[in-house]
């Protein structure tokens, strides 16, 4: 009886101590999900690779679509595969120094580019893996491709101020070279788990997608619905059509989408004071931010506010007026719903793990149906209503 006593008195403090412990940690969590200011609940979150960093480079563009790819791969139940931003830019570069050139330099130059010029250099010229072409050959760790393109804009600009009365038959050497120099050469084959492939047979044995599958939508009030349409935006170099469909469409697309299990690539303005990274979320407040008085500002992301109403007409006028323009490219993922049942998507970024979500962001709809300018999906996860308008 007495070992029973003296066990019951060690014991006793013990266990009070350890439900005290337990007491103040339950209260820890419990307050620190009252310090939450946007609770988010998945409804939809589909399998995608790991976040990258695109770190000094303006090739958001590539990073998406790639993940948007490697999504599509992951689907499909191919291989999960890290495929090569930095090799989809540089022949991106290639291309669209040809048409700078044939343009006479009337042409927007930059890192900038469009979903569909992944899809494009993927069919013309093939895909690698990560290891094979990181683009990294400057010294750095991360993209920094400032001085690189001051350099191809330099020459560029030297070439089509057409001194020699003629062109040469050595500008493209020569701009290839630099890129050369800056990003690595391009290697003709290279092995990837033990077998040899070139870009274009690593795209069709490996990664196994159909360029033709992929389609491109956007809408705009002054453009006929259900056609395809000029995007009218200066990084789109290549001339590329879009197709023009109603309002309604675009979030009706994404929904369906992601539904059925296909994820989208998704370009868009994020120029907004709205549209925060670091607190993780995008939504369109009733006000304007310089309607907004000072508290209002300071309580923007303390938790979910009532959204402005978005209709055709404002996104055109927002687009026409350069209240949108064409900033980023991002890859939506999944969907869900905050604290009070509001949607928003769920977007893989490519600004590394850096923020309240770890490299995602929380968008609501109406931020998509007001600032996107396109999006990119695989055409059998459209609705089989709007296909059928397409022709797709």
């Amino acid at each position: 009886m007495k070992k029973l006593i003296m066990l019951l008195a060690v014991a006793l403090p013990l266990f009070a101590s350890a439900q005290d412990d337990l007491v103040k940690k339950l209260e820890t969590n419990k307050s620190d999900d009252a310090k939450k200011k946007f609770i988010f609940t998945d409804i939809i979150n589909i399998e995608n690779t790991s976040v990258k960093n695109q770190a000094s480079s303006g090739t958001c563009w590539s990073y998406s679509t790639n993940s948007f790819l490697e999504s599509e791969m992951i689907r499909k139940g191919r291989p999960k595969v890290d495929l090569a931003e930095i090799f989809t830019a540089r022949m991106v570069y290639e291309d669209k120094a040809d048409n700078y050139v044939k343009m006479h330099g009337a042409l927007s130059w930059g890192d900038g580019g469009e979903c569909h010029d992944v899809i494009n250099m993927y069919a013309k010229y093939g895909v690698m893996p990560q290891e094979a072409y990181s683009g990294l050959h400057y010294g750095t760790k991360k993209n920094k491709f400032g001085e690189l393109q001051a350099v191809l804009k330099g020459m560029l600009d030297a070439i089509v101020s057409n001194k020699n009365g003629k062109l040469t038959t050595s500008w493209k050497k020569a701009f290839d070279a630099v890129l050369d120099a800056y990003l690595g050469p391009v290697p003709e084959s290279f092995s990837y788990n033990g077998k040899r492939y070139t870009a274009k047979s690593f795209a069709k044995e490996v990664v196994g997608l159909n360029p033709a599958d992929y389609v491109e939508i956007s809408s705009f009030t002054d453009k006929p619905y259900y056609q395809k349409t000029m995007f009218m935006v200066p990084d789109n170099w290549s001339f590329d059509k879009i197709y023009n469909v109603k309002f309604g469409d675009l979030t009706g697309t994404i929904d369906h989408a992601l539904r059925n299990g296909y994820t989208v690539a998704w370009a868009a303005d994020v120029s907004e004071k709205y549209f925060s990274w670091k607190n993780g979320v995008a939504f369109v407040p009733e006000k304007d931010w310089d309607d907004m008085d000072e508290d209002e500002q300071k309580a923007l992301f303390d938790g979910p506010k009532e959204e402005r109403v978005i209709t055709p007409e404002s996104r055109q006028e927002a687009f026409d007026n350069y209240e949108t323009t064409d900033d980023h490219g991002m890859h939506i993922v999944g969907l869900a719903k905050d604290q009070k049942g509001n949607e928003y998507y769920i977007v893989k970024n490519s600004w590394g793990v850096k923020n309240d979500y770890k490299g995602y962001i929380y968008v609501s709809k109406n931020y998509v149906r007001y600032k996107t300018t396109a999006i990119l999906l695989n055409k059998h996860g459209m609705p089989s209503g709007l296909r059928n308008k397409l022709g797709v």
